[in-house]
C-alpha cells in the first residue's frame, strides 16, 4: 500500500452516518480460516457495538480481509473505531498464535453511504462475497457473517 495516504484524501467522519470499511490482513496473510481466530475479530465489533461506538449493520470476515458496514455514532471518530478494533484484535490473535507483529495493514478502505439504496447494496455485496470468492455455493454455509437485514 505505498500510496495508502491517498485512501485518507476525503475521509469524513460523521456522526450517525453509516460506513462500509475493508480491512485486509498484513500480505494477505490468512489468518481467518479458523473459527477461533475469526472470534476474535468478530468479539472485537460486538465489543464497539457493546460500548455504544457503533451499529453493525453487517459484516463478512474473509480469510484475509474484513468487510463492516455500520453506523458510526457519536462517541468515536471513524478512524477511533477503525484503531481500537485493529489494535484490540491484533493484540487478541497474536496472543492465541503466540507470536508479535502486525496483524492488519496499516489503512483501510472506507465507503460513505449516500442513500438507503446505497445501503442495502453494499449489504448484499459483503454478505456475498464468500460467494463470489467461491469459499461456499451457499452464504448460510459460511459461518463469518452476520446481517441485520437477515435475522
Amino acid at each position: 500500500m505505498r500510496r495508502s495516504h491517498l485512501l485518507r484524501k476525503g475521509r469524513i467522519s460523521q456522526p450517525f452516518h453509516y460506513y462500509v470499511i475493508t480491512c485486509i490482513t498484513n500480505n494477505r496473510e490468512c489468518l481467518f480460516t479458523e473459527l477461533a481466530s475469526a472470534q476474535l475479530v468478530i468479539l472485537q465489533l460486538l465489543k464497539l457495538e457493546d460500548e455504544q461506538a457503533i451499529k453493525t449493520i453487517c459484516y463478512t470476515l474473509m480469510p484475509d480481509h474484513l468487510h463492516w458496514q455500520f453506523q458510526l455514532l457519536e462517541k468515536h471518530s471513524l478512524a477511533e473505531v477503525i484503531k481500537r478494533m485493529k489494535g484490540r484484535s491484533a493484540q487478541a490473535i497474536n496472543i492465541q498464535k503466540n507470536k508479535q507483529g502486525k496483524v492488519w495493514q496499516a489503512d483501510y478502505y472506507e465507503h460513505h453511504i449516500k442513500s438507503e439504496d446505497d445501503l442495502i447494496s453494499q449489504a448484499r455485496y459483503i454478505v456475498a462475497n464468500p460467494l463470489r470468492a467461491g469459499l461456499v455455493d451457499n452464504i448460510s454455509d459460511y459461518a463469518f457473517w452476520d446481517c441485520i437485514y437477515l435475522k
